[in-house]
């Protein structure tokens, strides 16, 4: 099958304007907005068929979230507003067993190391010097590329942040369950998100309230949130049928409290709401200005535009897009950056081995800004700022 490890490849313009006219880019968008289209006018809680593959994705979440519990953070009087270190001793651990959960929880996933998936026809006979398959560590087994995307999807190690980037490995992840046909789309899209997507934002806003994790992007996610694009995005097209909800309707503090369960919108508002204390008007311009949108069919096309232009079309998110033989580079880009020289802030020492950081700076373009970069000022967590005030305050009993 020759299984590669998924390498960076788009490091220049040139190579993100092939990016954007290749297959991957089209399976990426066209499985979004699929995925969007499954939850349009539902709520997080109707009922949607849950095979057996995707319940057994939801034990690998499972598990995960019980990881989280192994590493505690350890208080000290000097608390920083920055990312807590005990992040990356549960980063470690998940990719230290990733590769034998993702086996054991999913079986099938054994299946395929003699198997095809849907991008071989267009990777067989395949002689362009820029082909990703010169990589020599070929391998039989799926999982080589799919545990690249998936520990990846819980965010930085080294920089203890969490991006908009992070939440596209997840994406990819999912994606190569469906090209591996592991996942089925025509009938589980429904339950990716209500079941599969909404666990994983439940694990990701324990990672970012518990370890602080920094916000990986100068403005958050251009103002919609410190770390999220999708659930705006897969929110918007729940609401999209709502007979009475408009989006100015996130300004009422009511209606948040009420829908926060029902909606990823409104949930992401409310959780917003939860860790700052000025309106969206001054930390959430871009909310602010949807808001005044007049129909949230309206919103959810636009979502999809702001996506493409702001998430899978810049490239300082994309240089950091993972390819591999499930998801291939497009024809003609560069070759993978070179990680035979690493630093302390690229790599680190793990169970006595050094482990180079895939998602570091190493090989790219200086004169590239990457997420995580701005004007080279780490930027605080707003979640730690509000636990760091809670804390201070007298306890009126004293």
């Amino acid at each position: 099958m020759g299984y590669i490890t998924p390498v960076r490849r788009i490091l220049t313009a040139p190579d993100l304007e092939k990016w954007k006219e290749s297959p991957t880019y089209d399976s990426v968008v066209s499985f979004i907005e699929t995925l969007a289209e499954a939850v349009k006018g539902k709520t997080n809680d109707a009922e949607c068929e849950v095979s057996l593959p995707v319940s057994q994705v939801l034990l690998v979440l499972d598990d995960v979230e019980k990881s989280i519990d192994k590493f505690p953070v350890i208080q000290d009087k000097n608390t920083s507003r920055f990312g807590k270190v005990e992040f990356r001793d549960f980063y470690d651990e998940i990719t230290q067993i990733s590769k034998g959960l993702l086996s054991s929880r999913i079986p099938k996933l054994q299946l395929h190391n003699d198997g095809k998936t849907d991008n071989d026809e267009n990777n067989e006979h395949c002689n362009n010097e820029h082909c990703n398959h010169d990589n020599d560590d070929d391998d039989d087994d799926p999982l080589t590329e799919i545990c690249v995307y998936f520990n990846e999807s819980w965010g930085n190690r080294t920089r203890i942040d969490y991006g908009s980037g992070h939440e596209l490995n997840f994406m990819c992840f999912l994606l190569c369950l469906v090209k591996l046909h592991v996942l089925d789309l025509e009938k589980d899209a429904t339950a990716i998100i209500l079941k599969i997507f909404i666990k994983y934002m439940k694990i990701m806003r324990n990672l970012q309230q518990k370890y602080w994790l920094e916000p990986a992007g100068s403005h958050g996610v251009w103002g919609l949130d410190d770390y999220h694009f999708l659930p705006f995005l897969f929110g918007a097209s729940q609401l999209s049928t709502h007979p009475h909800l408009k989006p100015k309707s996130i300004h009422n503090k009511e209606y948040v409290d009420m829908f926060k369960d029902k909606y990823l919108y409104f949930h992401c508002i409310w959780f917003i709401n939860s860790v700052k204390t000025a309106s969206l008007r001054w930390h959430s311009p871009m909310l602010d200005d949807i808001s005044g949108v007049r129909t949230w069919s309206k919103v959810a096309e636009g979502m999809i535009k702001m996506y493409k232009a702001e998430v899978l079309n810049k490239l300082p998110i994309i240089q950091h897009f993972f390819f591999g033989k499930i998801l291939p580079a497009p024809e003609g880009v560069s070759r993978p950056p070179s990680s035979t020289t690493t630093t302390a802030t690229t790599a680190h020492t793990h169970n006595g081995e050094t482990v180079v950081d895939p998602d570091s700076n190493e090989g790219l373009p200086g004169h590239v800004h990457t997420w995580g970069d701005c004007c080279g000022i780490k930027l605080p967590s707003a979640i730690a700022a509000h636990q760091l005030e809670a804390a201070s305050k007298p306890i009126p009993f004293d």
